[in-house]
């Protein structure tokens, strides 16, 4: 197809203040500045309470990052979401924020304060938290820019940061609560620990990698005694504390209960029975490190074991003896060395890949560190967040992800929330001078010389409070009255287990049994377009911005969109994003040619419609309800196709060409209100989802002040035409096959070719003067002698092709066609005509053979047609 020109524009042109080229960037900053300016994304709980509220928080990005494509698939998804609801006449807020990302911000600073030859000890905490401060102040935060550039329509005036004062305050109102509801304890317990950064870690701050190491088997006790065991870390059996076995392994049961010597240390330890152990794993004997290693701390637990620490906070060895003061890297062969000088390792497995746990910011490996911390007490609260979603408080999308949510909240474990950080929430809780512990309420002081806690909350904890922290919780502000419970969370189904579990825990306790929020929209990862993780490593990252800056912001949403598959990854490639530039230049071209030919919205729609106006129209409502019930059902990449293809292969490709038909005689009038008002409808349905290039060409078309509150397209089922729909689906077969037949003769699309249409009584007749145009064909003139013929929808096309047409090469491609057709007519008798199929065949199989069948005639008949019309030759 052809892009739209005003070749046949007569009559009603018209001077239009577009340019004949879309730039992107000569029009997104501006329309931002001005949509900012005029208070359109702002919201008003006070405003006409008549009117439904929608809400969305955006997942806190963190202070110390930038925008990725992560971001710009999530941020694309809320934003589609929002504008939409903003048309519909909702009362809209989404709230815009940041997280203060404790150990990367303290990272982050730490770096800074290196290059001038400090430490944070140098500066002290309360320096250090200043210069923090300062840092964010001046350096933290650039994705806020970054999100303007991606057209978030967020409400600027309720920009919040997890520290801020009045997050801050909510952090100390649940904390206080949670304290003295015996939900938040101090116990030694083993979690998850950096060496490098020297903190507890949460779940999600351990990134999972298979690494290579080396399994060794080593002899405990000896003769009847003897026992072996196998470990990758060696350097921990210093600190073991027994040997654990199944209780139903034959083979140890002499043992059970009798103690075996430890190796390089001369003490003696247990042997105990425990149904965690995996008989079939190694020699089906493990030793018992409870102090560094979570599974093993639970056997020690239920069986009473003491726990020594030999490593300290640095991976250091503290055990005295030949080790002490090394890494545990470096103790780790040293240890094999001395264990194998007394003749006690068994065997060695080089290599051994197995599943290590590395910091995710400085990437070390973390360490299980049994450690003096603060915990929840999860168990009410994670059955509370079940409930929400197994009773249908809360709806979770696509609907499979429910099993992976009940598997994490019905097993979770007591959550840490403690940080050895400087920066963060300060734990709220004071020590006195007897070992006494209080926790004053966020408007209480605590009592004088009294000592506060030296650690801060993990980052999960201010975030979790983040959809009703964010509308002035804990005070009952008009906002929270208005707008909680939030209408919808849309974030990446990779932290469905970490933050959104604790949104709905500290939700649902916070605020009285109402959830955070109504459903739980999730979708995948981008990815490559080959389906590879982008990783730097790997050398597939993409730069939303750099997309942003070559194709703009509207091709970079409408690529992600386009991938966004229920909770499916996202491929995205960079031809793709080329592919959506041109299909907003696509719009641009047909909404600038409408406008030059008069197209408007003003008046109602014409009484008396041409088939090809009343065919667009019944189309056009048949897709604003395809398009409300895909968003609905959060399914962006159907939406996304079914606008595409009705813009570009209906609107565009079709209509605009039969229209300019239509544009040249007395039809005018009535065809220049119906092109304004399928380009209307079709500017505001793609708003959401490319806000700048349809704000700019809805303006110019409809004179309106923004599409921005323009209200959302309504389907009319009154607009139906299924004769309108089917004659012109009629047509667009006659033009189809009658382009390929110019395609396989080497005819270009824009040479003309003398044709004689032979209608045959067909309802198509009206239409010979649109379909010539598309076509490409001349009326027969003198010396018109007709070279080829084509049966096609009940018209015979008859074309002068002399000397443009290969006719051996022609007949040769439907004599091809033909065969194929007459085996598929051979076949479909064979099991028709076979008593064994129809009797036990479906209905329903039987009537696709049968319609095969009479296809495959058709097409019979057709392709003889055609053969006979060549010429000899």
């Amino acid at each position: 197809m052809t892009q739209p020109s005003n070749e046949r524009g007569q009559g009603a042109a018209a001077d239009v203040d577009l340019p004949t080229q879309y730039r992107p960037a000569d029009v997104e900053g501006r329309l931002y500045e001005r949509w900012v300016s005029a208070g359109l994304f702002a919201a008003d709980p006070a405003r006409d309470p008549s009117r439904p509220a929608y809400s969305i928080v955006i997942p806190p990005p963190n202070v110390t990052g930038s925008l990725h494509m992560g971001h710009a698939l999530d941020h694309s998804i809320q934003d589609t979401l929002v504008r939409r609801r903003r048309m519909q006449g909702h009362e809209t807020v989404w709230v815009p924020g940041m997280d203060h990302a404790g150990i990367a911000t303290q990272n982050v600073v730490e770096r800074e304060l290196a290059k001038e030859g400090l430490s944070r000890h140098d500066l002290g905490r309360e320096k250090f938290v200043e210069r923090v401060w300062q840092w964010k102040a001046e350096s933290g935060g650039r994705i806020l820019g970054q999100m303007r550039r991606l057209g978030d329509s967020v409400d600027w005036s309720r920009e919040a940061f997890t520290m801020d004062e009045p997050r801050a305050r909510a952090v100390r109102t649940i904390f206080k609560r949670l304290f003295d509801d015996g939900l938040i304890y101090r116990a030694e317990r083993i979690i998850n620990w950096c060496p490098r950064c020297l903190t507890a870690l949460s779940d999600i701050e351990v990134v999972h990698a298979d690494r290579e190491g080396e399994l060794v088997s080593m002899r405990y006790g000896s003769g009847d005694d003897e026992i072996v065991v196998a470990t990758t870390r060696a350097e921990t059996m210093l600190g073991d504390t027994a040997v654990a076995v199944h209780p139903d392994d034959e083979r140890y049961k002499h043992l059970v209960g009798r103690e075996v010597e430890l190796p390089l240390t001369g003490r003696r330890i247990p042997v105990v029975a425990d149904e965690h152990v995996d008989p079939e794993f190694g020699t089906g004997a493990v030793k018992v490190t409870p102090a560094h290693d979570p599974n093993d701390f639970e056997i020690g637990r239920r069986h009473s074991l003491p726990s020594l620490t030999v490593l300290d906070e640095r991976g250091v060895v503290t055990a005295h003896g030949p080790f002490e003061g090394l890494d545990r890297f470096e103790a780790r062969p040293a240890v094999v060395a001395a264990l194998r000088e007394q003749g006690r390792i068994v065997k060695e497995v080089r290599p051994y890949e197995h599943s290590v746990g590395h910091c995710q910011r400085c990437e070390t490996v973390v360490e299980p560190r049994v450690s003096l911390q603060w915990f929840v007490k999860v168990g009410p609260l994670a059955k509370a967040a079940g409930d929400a979603v197994r009773d249908g408080r809360v709806a979770i999308h696509p609907p499979e992800m429910a099993a992976r949510y009940f598997e994490w909240v019905d097993n979770m474990h007591d959550w840490c929330i403690s940080r050895q950080l400087w920066w963060g929430h300060r734990i709220p809780v004071w020590y006195g001078p007897d070992g006494e512990t209080v926790c004053p309420g966020p408007d209480e002081e605590p009592p004088a010389g009294w000592t506060q806690d030296t650690d801060v909350l993990d980052t999960w904890f201010s975030s979790a409070l983040w959809p009703f922290s964010t509308l002035g919780w804990p005070d009952d502000t008009p906002e929270l009255k208005r707008f909680y419970p939030t209408s919808v969370l849309v974030t990446g189904y990779d932290i469905l287990f970490f933050w959104v579990a604790r949104m709905m825990m500290f939700g649902l306790y916070a605020m009285d049994g109402v959830p955070p929020f109504g459903t739980i929209a999730l979708h995948g990862m981008v990815r490559d377009q080959y389906g590879k993780k982008m990783s730097k490593s790997f050398g597939n990252v993409v730069d939303p911005l750099d997309w942003i800056g070559r194709y703009g912001a509207d091709a970079t949403r409408f690529t992600l969109l386009r991938g966004a598959n229920p909770g499916g990854d996202v491929p995205v490639a960079e031809q793709w994003a080329e592919g959506s530039r041109n299909f907003c230049n696509k719009l641009w071209n047909a909404t600038r040619f409408a406008m030059i030919n008069g197209a408007h919205v003003e008046g109602g729609l014409p009484a008396e419609q041409t088939t090809i106006d009343r065919w667009i129209l019944s189309r056009l409502h048949a897709v604003i309800a395809e398009v409300d019930a895909q968003l609905e059902s959060y399914d962006f990449a159907k939406a996304c196709e079914t606008l595409y293809h009705f813009a570009w292969d209906e609107v565009c490709d079709w209509y605009v060409e039969l229209a300019k038909v239509q544009l040249a005689d007395d039809r005018a009038p009535a065809t220049r209100r119906v092109l304004g008002e399928v380009l209307d409808k079709l500017l505001r349905l793609l708003h959401p989802v490319i806000p700048f290039v349809t704000e700019e060409l809805w303006t110019s078309l409809t004179k309106g002040d923004t599409i921005v509150r323009a209200p959302w397209p309504s389907a009319d089922p009154a607009r139906a035409d299924r004769d309108a729909e089917g004659l012109v689906e009629s047509l667009q077969r006659l033009v189809t096959e009658v382009r390929r037949f110019r395609a396989d003769q080497g005819l270009k699309p824009g040479q003309k070719v003398a044709a004689a249409l032979e209608w045959n009584g067909s309802a198509l007749a009206p239409h010979e003067e649109g379909v010539r145009s598309l076509l490409r064909l001349t009326a027969p003139g003198d010396g018109f002698s007709a070279t080829a013929s084509l049966p096609v929808e009940g018209v015979t096309v008859r074309l002068d092709t002399a000397g443009a047409i290969d006719v051996a090469a022609e007949r040769k491609r439907l004599e091809k066609d033909l065969a194929a057709a007459r085996r598929e007519v051979d076949q479909a008798n064979k099991k028709l005509g076979n008593e064994a199929f129809m009797a036990k065949a479906p209905e329903a199989v039987v009537a696709k053979n049968r319609d095969r069948l009479a296809q495959a005639e058709a097409d019979i008949a057709r392709l003889e047609a055609q053969l006979s019309a060549l010429p000899a030759g």
